[in-house]
């Protein structure tokens, strides 16, 4: 055994994520991240297509049932899961990842960084955002991060899903999970090297097929929050938003593009404090505004330019 395999193992990754009908992904899902975590820990909400037989036949795979704790929510639900489940791995881990199966966190050599930032007293991991697209999945044995590397720099998939689960002592996760400010022993390190690509759309048939699922799962209580009002969109949005994405992605794969530099998102974990991130939603919506309101000069045009707001500082 190589010094450098044995210090490989001595870094312990758990993860832990919500699963439902991942057949498609799951796959993909494992390729990627079976070098990289020791342990998974999968909360399955109802699965009836083959995800669980799936998840119990992974010999790293613990399959348990997530229970929606707030009935009338699953947002509420879920946000109560990633405030709590990865505290089980404190003197377990020396890194929990949080992630949904579509999410996958992104270096050159995650194995060797997490040693590094380990090593180097770093507790809090945040990657910068993309929303990846493709009209076709690529065939079974790829890797996704390999075979579909083009997408669009996003800011609400900038967030925080790796830390050291003993210098945490809360996540601070907003509504959605898209923003955090944890509270503990948090050092994050000098600059961003890990990226998130999210691989939702990847086939039109797949992410339409998608969507609809993942609306049925609201409940009244998300409903009356306009949480999840996204998955609600109809067909022809989507398909819109598949060709806005062509328009404006990037192959973060260039040997030109470098992610800390050139992502323009905004990266709360570098503000001090929570009314700066919304101080900073506050300009953007002013900016905004007067577009909304010249586009929609009626009452709905107004309402939505609040939502608009109130999505942006919810949970801030």
């Amino acid at each position: 055994m190589s010094e450098r395999a044995a210090r490989r193992r001595d870094c312990v990754v758990h993860l832990y994520a919500l699963s439902l009908n991942e057949t498609a992904m799951l796959g993909f899902f494992f390729r990627h991240y079976d070098e990289i975590v020791d342990r998974y820990f999968i909360y399955d909400d109802g699965s009836t297509d083959g995800t669980l037989e799936m998840l119990r036949a992974h010999p790293k795979v613990e399959c348990r049932r997530f229970e929606r704790l707030v009935p009338d929510s699953f947002t509420l639900s879920a946000h109560h899961f990633h405030e709590n489940v990865w505290k089980q791995s404190r003197g377990r881990s020396d890194w929990v990842f949080l992630t949904p199966i579509d999410e996958h966190l992104c270096h050159p050599d995650m194995r060797s960084y997490l040693e590094r930032c380990r090593n180097e007293g770093v507790t809090a991991i945040p990657a910068l955002g993309y929303e990846m697209i493709s009209r076709k999945l690529p065939a079974a044995g790829n890797k996704l991060c390999e075979s579909i590397t083009t997408g669009v720099p996003d800011r609400q998939s900038s967030k925080l899903s790796i830390f050291n689960p003993a210098a945490v002592d809360r996540t601070g996760y907003t509504v959605g999970r898209h923003h955090a400010f944890p509270r503990g022993t948090i050092i994050y390190p000098p600059s961003d090297e890990v990226v998130l690509l999210h691989y939702k759309h990847v086939d039109p048939a797949y992410t339409v097929k998608r969507q609809h699922l993942l609306a049925q799962g609201f409940s009244d209580g998300d409903r009356a929050n306009n949480w999840g009002e996204q998955y609600g969109v109809p067909e022809e949005t989507i398909l819109r938003h598949f060709e806005w994405l062509e328009v404006h992605a990037v192959d973060i794969k260039s040997s030109t593009y470098d992610p800390d530099r050139d992502h323009r998102g905004l990266r709360t974990w570098r503000l001090s404090r929570p009314h700066e991130c919304a101080l900073h939603y506050w300009k953007r919506f002013r900016q905004a505004a007067p577009v909304f309101m010249n586009r929609h000069k009626s009452l709905r045009g107004l309402l939505r330019t609040v939502r608009y707001l109130r999505r942006r500082l919810d949970g801030l």
